[in-house]
């Protein structure tokens, strides 16, 4: 089924998966010809313990970069009814024997009515990892944490991130791409140290533009190590270009921790309504 249909054909049951991974051996979520991707492994494992002859391709919440991890992705698959109900009470199980050890599916089961995974979403949270201990980062972090070689002041990075929330055009943050809006709602930013030094930054929008995340943080970065002044994440943003200055920090830091969706009632409209292409107020239509 493609993502753009409101359910699944007839005939077919709409699955949700929630899942993890460690990014760093895969070349992100989406299939890609002759590279190791989230997707393909967890399609070509589907078609394996179920025994078909065909793939049966999955839609997620957010299609996360190369090296990035998920603690809270999901996914859907519309499956055969008659497949759904020789396997499915054995499906997770069976899917865990067969995927790699560095993919796991935590639940399987029948998605309520309106439900799609990529567009019932109301938000999305990510966490990015970082610190500037003067030892680097710990051995056994190494892979979810990024050192950052300089000192970081957190209260200069919380304020320097309150001008970004609410809704703007994020252009200056993201990667662009061909007829796609980079108008987004950013919920949540912010940053904080734990015990053990481990800075988190908590990032929340309703969806995020290619590189966004990972932009707000370099951005975010260079304010706290005292670089750019706190205003300057802002002026960027107003601005609406890539600033030179703005780095994408490497992707190992970053976690999708978690995905957000309505009450079943409201699935429906959310699905139809994140079809809709975004303008900011008072912009023009085209």
């Amino acid at each position: 089924m493609s993502e753009d249909n409101d359910g699944p054909a007839p005939g077919h049951v709409r699955v949700r998966l929630d899942l993890s991974y460690d990014g760093k051996d895969f070349s992100g979520w989406a299939k890609q010809r002759e590279r190791r991707t989230v997707q393909q492994e967890i399609e070509d494992a589907l078609r394996t313990v179920t025994r078909s002859q065909r793939t049966y391709e999955l839609t997620v919440a957010g299609r996360t970069d190369a090296g990035v991890h998920a603690r809270g992705q999901v996914a859907h698959v519309d499956l055969p009814q008659e497949l759904w109900a020789e396997h499915g009470d054995k499906l997770r199980r069976r899917l865990a024997g067969r995927l790699p050890k560095d993919v796991r599916i935590w639940r399987v089961a029948e998605a309520p009515a309106g439900f799609n995974a990529r567009f019932s979403a109301i938000w999305r949270r990510y966490a990015y990892r970082v610190t500037d201990h003067p030892g680097g980062v710990d051995p056994l972090l190494r892979g979810h944490v990024l050192w950052h070689d300089w000192d970081l002041d957190v209260a200069a990075m919380n304020e320097a991130s309150q001008p970004l929330l609410g809704e703007h055009d994020f252009a200056a943050y993201c990667k662009r791409r061909e007829g796609a809006t980079t108008i987004r709602t950013l919920q949540e930013l912010s940053w904080e140290r734990d015990t053990d030094g481990i800075i988190t930054a908590t990032v929340r929008a309703d969806a995020f533009c290619h590189n966004m995340v990972r932009s707000l943080v370099g951005a975010l970065l260079f304010v706290g190590d005292g670089h750019r002044p706190v205003e300057w994440p802002g002026k960027v943003l107003a601005a609406g270009v890539r600033d030179s200055a703005v780095h994408v920090v490497r992707p190992h830091g970053l976690t999708l921790e978690e995905v957000g969706y309505p009450a079943d009632e409201l699935l429906a409209a959310r699905n139809k309504e994140a079809r809709n292409k975004r303008t900011l107020p008072g912009a023009g239509c085209c």
